[in-house]
């Protein structure tokens, strides 16, 4: 069986617990009992002891055809999931702006952030954690509407400042606009309701005050 033991690193702990690599400490290696010398760690298993936060970047792009696709192959390339993405023209028809969310380690943002910002069509790449800036999410929620619950529900759409934008016999549709753990919250209390379907835009997000993303300000 391999014990773990710990490179001559200053500030690593001397030692190893049951024989295993201790939990989120990179620069361990695997030495086999065998004396054929220690193996290093590989880049998934450093990477998969660090610490994994949610970051919202934006991308200021040329709208141009097929972009989207590189963006998508790059994060599948990369093994990423994009937990969403919103896409629209700016202010000017020749450029759209890309909302990417996206959990992962600060070394495989940094990497996916100096990777986007080579494409020939990407103008700038923008990463809004840690900086100040406004976010929002909308969504259009169908809820079943039980005997005697309408009410109810009117009650709480009011309260999350929702909208109804359709009504029917025992359905109606709320426009929901806000940051996303208050389109979560309305969710939790709308499902035991029951929720028929759903649509997100996922997060759209501009950094507050004067600048502008990839421009000086006017």
């Amino acid at each position: 069986m391999a014990k773990a033991q710990p490179r001559s690193t200053p500030g690593l702990p001397a030692d190893a617990v049951d024989g295993g690599l201790p939990s989120g400490i990179a620069g361990y290696t695997l030495t086999p009992e065998s004396g054929a010398g220690p193996t290093p760690l590989s880049r998934k298993e450093v990477l998969s002891g660090q610490r994994v936060n949610r970051h919202v970047i934006s991308l200021w792009v040329k709208n141009v055809p097929g972009l989207l696709a590189q963006v998508a192959n790059l994060f599948a390339a990369r093994g990423y999931n994009i937990e969403s993405l919103s896409v629209a023209e700016t202010e000017e028809s020749k450029f759209s702006r890309l909302t990417i969310t996206v959990s992962a380690p600060e070394a495989i943002v940094d990497a996916l952030k100096k990777a986007l910002s080579k494409f020939v069509n990407v103008i700038k790449v923008l990463d809004f954690t840690g900086k100040d800036h406004v976010e929002r999410d909308l969504a259009l929620v169908k809820v079943h509407t039980p005997a005697g619950s309408r009410q109810e529900i009117f009650a709480i759409v009011e309260v999350f400042e929702g909208k109804i934008v359709d009504i029917g016999l025992k359905d109606l549709m709320v426009e929901l606009v806000g940051p996303e753990q208050k389109i979560d919250a309305f969710l939790e209390l709308m499902r035991p309701f029951g929720i028929i379907e759903m649509a997100r835009t996922g997060r759209l997000a501009l950094a507050r005050g004067p600048k502008m993303e990839g421009r000086d300000p006017h």
